[in-house]
This record gives structure tokens, sequence and C-alpha cells, in this order.
């Protein structure tokens, strides 16, 4: 080469160099200008929806919706993934996810390369870029597709950390068949939360979305995917300095069904905060699923005898939550209307009201425990309760009778409260009653009432939060602590069964739980015979046994005072009671009376009874009873024997007095309805109890005398519309009165 040329040469090399040099830097400019005016794009789809989540406690989904498009997707935040998902998908389909912008010249030409040679090199997609097809739905097998996946992926880089999106490709990624993203992949496929996956479900899930049909998890096994996955196994146990595995590529992912647990309370939390993509709930799921099995073991045992359905909810009493909640046996089961929700459907609760009526009476004072009441054939203007059994018991303690559900006591009871009664109290305590005026029948389930309102009751005994007294409340759920074969110890329980053996209930207080229970068939079909007492409550202790309830020690409120007590007739022990037992009383509010039934007695010789003064007289103690409840005992098939007769002397002289009558019928707390053409219900039975000795009572309404009856027996009385005053007068001059009001409807 001549001089000359050579000086020329190197003239033009440093003129192109100089263009070169100006032109990359135009480019660069360029190329900046553009980067930087970039605009922002959303990183996900608008049209995007997502998955509702219902969580228990816990933070244990117990309910997983479908989105408008029918997937399952939900949307993920890096906190919510196992570090091994993360390091498995990067190592998978992007290594040098953390330094490029958007795209991997190298990994671009290798896969370039890959097209040319028809070799197996990978594919040239970042994270990034898969994200940019799924975001905006592009088609990237043609030339420009691929250019517009690139550019949309350095418009992504631009404006997003690479954290948002690791977070909108596992929100977006495809896991096999209407499961998206890697949150809903783990529950579907794993069976369990992604920030507990294991380092072999993490690469199992990593592989998929390459091919989200080809490699979908099946029970059996995919072939597909355990090749792919061993390889990325393999990769990892490298990157980590562990050996391979043979084990690798026989690991199977487990499948697991969509969680949908507690569907009928998850559907209703759902609507009642229909803006939360995540609902979190006090339901506990271990709970849930024990309460589920019961019942479905249950209802195995009493298909044959036609129970076909049960529902259950379980308060936990120290902070009101719903811990677990059975609205069907099977909410899939339209054969027993399974998708209607049992615990928000008002049915009769049969008896299970009673103990309520106690406690009312207790806080009024018309009762202690030891009180006894009447159970015996009565009438309430045109209503005559009767007991299940049909039959009688005559004198029982109030204890008692609310524990063995007698029915016509519990009627007798509630016609006394005053202040409206149970059904105020159950209004006051949030109960939802449709309509109003149940009347008495209110007491064995003349009302309808949902599961939920029940067991909220029921664990208001045990907090206090129904607007009873603690006192109430304890010796009401004292009296409920029976001992019967097959019940928990320490178990307050009460059943009931409605008209026509068409609900059975069971409710009780374990501890610091309320569990209730129903059975039956939601399509009211009678179940003749069975009573809750068969059914509902063994549902109901086998389900308190394996939910492993506890009992608690509970000592009585201060206002309980134990004292000293007759068994025979229940009040204040007497100086003449032969035997005494311990009972409680609340202070201030209950009756206080002493036993009368035990007197001494002085007798002659001929067995007569005598004036103490009578010489030669002998001393007895005998139960003096009244001619009524003398007449209960022996209805009752327990006869009691009489006082000794009196021997020419004053029945005055002789009981040393006495209380005035008590007047059973009328009672002031009922309003009397007179019916046209009803003769038998026009009538109002006037009944009372008197002192021993008492022969005759009187009866006046007004200034008008209506005759006179045995103190064992009723006296008819037909009146008229309008309040009358009526006195009851013994053949003593002892004297008692009530106000009655009669109406009469056309």
């Amino acid at each position: 080469m001549t001089p000359r040329f050579a000086r020329l040469f190197r003239g033009n090399r440093r003129r192109w160099l100089r263009r070169f040099l100006v032109s990359v830097c135009g480019l660069m400019l360029v190329l900046g200008v553009v980067w930087l005016c970039l605009p922002k794009p959303a990183l996900l789809p608008p049209e995007l929806s997502f998955s509702r989540m219902v969580l228990d406690r816990n933070d244990q989904v117990i309910f997983l919706t479908l989105t408008s498009d029918d997937k399952y997707r939900l949307k993920t935040q890096v906190s919510d993934l196992a570090p091994e998902l993360i390091a498995a998908t990067i190592e998978m389909e992007d290594r040098r996810f953390y330094s490029h912008h958007g795209a991997d010249v190298r990994s671009l030409l290798r896969g370039a390369w890959g097209m040319v040679s028809r070799q197996r090199l990978g594919g040239g997609s970042t994270l990034t870029m898969q994200l940019a097809r799924l975001r905006w739905h592009l088609e990237t097998r043609s030339v420009f597709g691929k250019l517009t996946q690139i550019f949309r992926a350095v418009q992504l880089e631009r404006h997003y950390s690479k954290q948002e999106i690791l977070e909108a490709y596992f929100t977006c990624a495809p896991y096999g068949a209407n499961v998206e993203g890697a949150l809903a992949a783990s529950w579907r496929w794993c069976g369990k939360p992604a920030s507990e996956l294991s380092l072999r479900e993490a690469a199992s899930l990593s592989v998929i979305p390459q091919s989200p049909t080809k490699r979908r998890p099946r029970l059996i096994g995919n072939p597909n995917l355990a090749v792919a996955q061993a390889r990325l196994m393999t990769r990892l146990r490298a990157a980590r300095g562990e050996p391979p595995s043979s084990l690798d590529s026989e690991f199977n992912l487990p499948g697991s069904l969509v969680p949908r647990k507690a569907q009928h309370f998850a559907l209703r939390k759902l609507r009642e905060q229909p803006e939360e993509l995540v609902v979190r709930t006090s339901l506990n799921l271990s709970q849930q699923n024990v309460l589920e099995q019961s019942i479905r073991d249950f209802l195995e045992r009493w298909h044959a005898p036609g129970l076909r359905n049960a529902s259950a909810i379980l308060i936990h009493v120290p902070t009101m939550e719903t811990r677990a909640y059975v609205g069907s046996a099977d909410f899939w089961n339209d054969k027993i209307s399974g998708q209607v929700d049992g615990v928000r459907a008002a049915r009769s609760p049969g008896s299970t009201l009673k103990p309520f009526i106690y406690a009312l009476a207790l806080d009024a004072g018309l009762i202690h425990p030891q009180t006894l009441l009447d159970d015996e054939a009565s009438r309430f203007g045109g209503y005559n309760p009767e007991n299940s059994d049909r039959d009688f018991l005559g004198p029982i303690s109030a204890k008692e009778a609310l524990r063995r559900s007698r029915n016509v006591p519990a009627v007798q009871l509630l016609s006394r409260l005053p202040n409206g009664g149970l059904e105020s109290f159950l209004r006051r305590a949030g109960v939802k009653l449709p309509r109003r005026d149940y009347g008495l029948a209110l007491a064995i389930g003349g009302a309808e009432v949902t599961m939920e309102d029940l067991a909220t009751l029921y664990a208001g005994l045990a907090k206090p939060a129904t607007g009873l007294s603690p006192a109430a409340c304890w010796l009401t759920l004292d009296a409920l602590r029976g001992r019967d074969a097959g019940a928990p110890s320490g178990l307050a329980w009460k059943t009931g069964t409605s008209n026509g053996f068409r609900d059975a209930w069971a409710c009780g207080v374990m501890g610091e739980w309320a569990l209730c229970v129903w059975v039956g068939n939601f399509d009211g079909k009678p179940m003749p015979g069975l009573f809750a007492s068969q059914t509902a409550a063994p549902l109901l202790w086998q389900s308190i046994t394996r939910l492993d309830l506890k009992s608690s020690s509970v000592a009585p409120p201060s206002e309980v005072a134990k004292v000293s007590v007759c068994p025979v007739s229940g009040d204040l022990e007497g100086a003449h009671c032969p035997h005494r037992t311990k009972g409680f009383f609340i202070a201030g509010v209950s009756p206080i009376t002493t036993c009368t039934v035990h007197q001494e007695i002085s007798i002659d010789s001929n067995g007569h009874r005598v004036a103490h003064s009578e010489p030669f007289a002998r001393r007895r103690i005998y139960e003096v009873w009244s001619a009524r409840r003398l007449v209960q005992f022996k209805r009752a098939g327990l006869p009691r024997a009489s006082a000794p007769e009196i021997a020419d002397l004053p029945v005055a002289a002789q009981a040393g007095g006495g209380a005035p009558p008590r007047i059973l019928s009328p009672q002031p707390a009922i309003t009397y309805v007179l019916r046209p053409n009803d003769p038998v219900k026009n009538t109002i039975p006037l009944d009372a109890d008197t002192a021993p000795g008492v022969r005759f009572v009187h009866w006046f309404a007004g200034p008008l005398y209506l005759g006179a009856s045995e103190p064992s027996k009723h006296l008819l009385w037909r009146p008229t519309a309008g309040v009358w005053p009526i006195q009851a007068i013994d053949d003593e001059g002892r004297t008692t009165s009530v106000s009655v009001t009669v109406r009469a409807v056309p």
C-alpha cells in the first residue's frame, strides 16, 4: 500500500468511526427518550377478576369461589409464596431475571438459533415477556408478535419493580385446567397454602406453565410432568450442591379438591362482605370437620328409621363467636334439599325454650329450685296442655320438672310470668318472632325460631348475656346437668321434640361452649315415635365427645345462697322436719317459706287429733298436706297418708291458723277470650290451693256469688266480657283475690 493510500484509508476509518459513534450515541439518545416516554400500563388486564377466599380463624382456606370467567385465580404477593417456589420458577423460566430489562438478548439469540437449527435449546422469553403475553393476550409465534412482546416487556420493566412483575406473573400464570396463579394452584394441586410448599412441590408447580395442558397434575400421575420436574430438580439440587435423587422423578402431586368447607357459612359471609376478596371468619376448620363427620356417622346409623338430615352450630361462649356451622348434612344433595341452611331456618323448638321460662320465674321470685309445682291435668282458658307421656307426676320440684321436661308445670309458670313473659324476653334477646301473641303454647314449641337464635340463647345462659341475672342463669344450668347414661359429665342440656315429630332438637352448654343440633327432614316429613331424647340427644353427646369439649367448674354467683331445706316440701326446714338437705336460693329474690307440711300433732288413745293440752295425749310428727295435694299424689300413684282426723275441735284451733287460698285459675296474666257458639271454651275453671283442713272455697266475681267448691275440685264460671275482681274465701274466712280480663270476639 502506498503512503498516500495509507493516509487516505486512515482518514476514512477515522471519519467512519466518528460517524458510527455519533450514530450509536444518537440511537442511544433516541432509545433513552423512548424509554423515558413509554406510557405506564396497568400491570394486570383491566378485565381480570379474582376468586374470593374465605378463611377460618387460623387463616386456613375453607372456601374458594370461581371468577366471573370460571377460573380459580387469586391475587398474589411475594410474601404469600415459599422461597422454593420463586427460586424454582426463576431457574425454570428466567435465570437472569434480575439482570435484564425485559428481554434477554442471549436467550433470544439462543432461541432463534434453535429454531433455525431445529434443536431444543429452550425458549427466549423472559418472565417479563411471558407476563406481557398474558397481560395483552399476544400471539407471539410471528416475528411481529415477538417484537410486540419484547416492546411490552420493556414497557413493564420501565415502570414496575422486579417484585411487582413477579407478583403479577404468579397471579396470571396458567397451572392447568381452570387454575391460574400460584396461590390457587397450590390449593388445587397441593392442598396447602403456597407459603408451605416443599422443594419438590415447588418444582412440580414451576414446570406446569410451560405446558399447562400436557403437564396438568392427575391422580394417577402424569409422565410429562414427572420428566419435566425431575430435570428441574436436578438443576435445583446442583445449584444447592446436592447430589441427584432418583425419587425426584417418582414424586407425584397429590391433587386436592378445591376448598369448599362449611358451604352455608362461607356463602353467608361472602354475602355479608361483598367487597372483600379475602373474608376472615371465626370458624375453626378442625372443629368444623369433626362436627360434619359426627353428623355423617349419626345419619348413617339412623338412615333406616327415616332420618335424612341434620344441622348444628357451635358457639364459643366467652367471645360469642361461631366456631362450627353445619347447615345441612350434604350441601350438594338435592334429595335432602341440602342447599337449605338449617341453621337459619325457623322451626318449632319443642321444649328447648323451657329453661328460659324457669330462669325468668327464678328472677321474678316465683320459685326457687326446690319449689313444688303441680304436674296435673290443668286448663288455661281453652288450652289444655298435656305431657308427652300423657301422664302426670303430681307435685314435683321446679328443678326436677325442668330436667324431666314436664309440660304442664312449664305452662303454669309461663302463665304467671310478669312483664310480657317469655315472648317479651325473646324479643329483647333479639330472637326473630314473625307474629305477636303466641300465648301459653310458646312453652312447648308454639313459635318458630332459628337454630342460630336458640344457640345464642343457650350461650347467653353461660355468659350470661340474655338479660337474665347471673344467679338465675347459674341455677338453670345447674338444673339441666343430669346424670343420664351416655351424657358427658358436666353437660347442661335440654331436648325438644316438635308437634308431629318433625323436628328433634338438643342444645347443650359444656364449659365455655354452646352446641345446638337438629335432626329431621327439610320437607317436614314426620318421624313418628322418634323423640329428641332418642335421636338429637345422642348426636349432641357424640359430637361433644368428639370435639373434646371440656366442662369447667363455675362457682355460684354471690347472690346464690345455700340453705337447709325440707326434701319433702321443698321449703326451708321447719322445726319438725325429720330430714334436711341443701338447696339454693337467690338472696332477696326467692320466695322464703318455712315448711308447714311436717307438723307435731297430739293424738288420743283412739288415734284422733286433739288439742296439745289434752291430758294423756301423745305427740307425733305427721305430714299434713292440703286436700288438693293429696289428690295429686293419689292420681300420680304416690298416695300419702292423711293426718289424723280431728276430734270435736274447730279446724283453726287444731291447725293454728293457716295461709289464705292461692288462686290457681283464673290467672291475671291471661286475657280470656269468649268465642260465639263455643260453650266449652266460654267457661273458666275456678281453682285454688288451700291450707290443710279447709273443706270448701267460696267464689265471688265482684258482688256476685258464684258458688263453692272442694279444694281438690274446680268450679266452672261462665263470664261475660269485662274486668272482673275474683275473690276466693275459705271456710275459715281467709281471702285472696285477683283481677281477670275477659274479652269477647265476634
